[in-house]
């Protein structure tokens, strides 16, 4: 037995819609468990004694965990899913402060751009993502592109 659930297609999604997710802390676990998984034991990670002396004072999370969590907080949103067809990827990305074991982010998401296909199954809409830790400081942004089912 299938679940069903709701989505929102390509022609329902409109453009400055902004949606807010729910914080996450970052943990000890998460940069170790990100390190094993990548294979990234840089020391700016992992050495606690090395980054006292360094200009963060402390150990910073991996760039990449964060830009993974804030895709992953996206999924959490209290309204209907969008009907994702495919991920078509980033742009513009960047990383703006660094982001501390204990600190909590959440993301921020507006619809920037619609764009038609030639396709008539199918839209793209481009998605600006900022990231911000407990103190409502932008640590990530960027854009990311999704292609989006047209309701039949």
């Amino acid at each position: 037995m299938a679940i069903q659930v709701e989505q929102r297609y390509f022609d329902e999604i409109e453009l400055g819609e902004i949606t807010v997710s729910e914080g996450r802390t970052i943990t000890e676990g998460d940069v170790v468990n990100f390190a094993c998984l990548t294979g990234d034991f840089n020391q700016l990670h992992m050495d606690a004694e090395f980054m006292k002396n360094s200009a963060f004072g402390q150990r910073i999370a991996h760039g990449l965990l964060i830009m993974s969590i804030q895709q992953g907080l996206g999924f959490y949103l209290p309204q209907p899913d969008l009907a994702i067809m495919a991920f078509m990827g980033v742009q513009d990305w960047s990383f703006k402060k660094p982001v501390f074991i204990g600190d909590t982010v959440h993301v921020k998401m507006e619809i920037i751009e619609k764009k038609e296909t030639s396709k008539p199954d199918r839209g793209i809409i481009v998605r600006s993502h900022k990231v911000y830790n407990q103190h409502e400081e932008i640590v990530q942004e960027g854009k990311e592109l999704l292609m989006i089912h047209r309701k039949s």
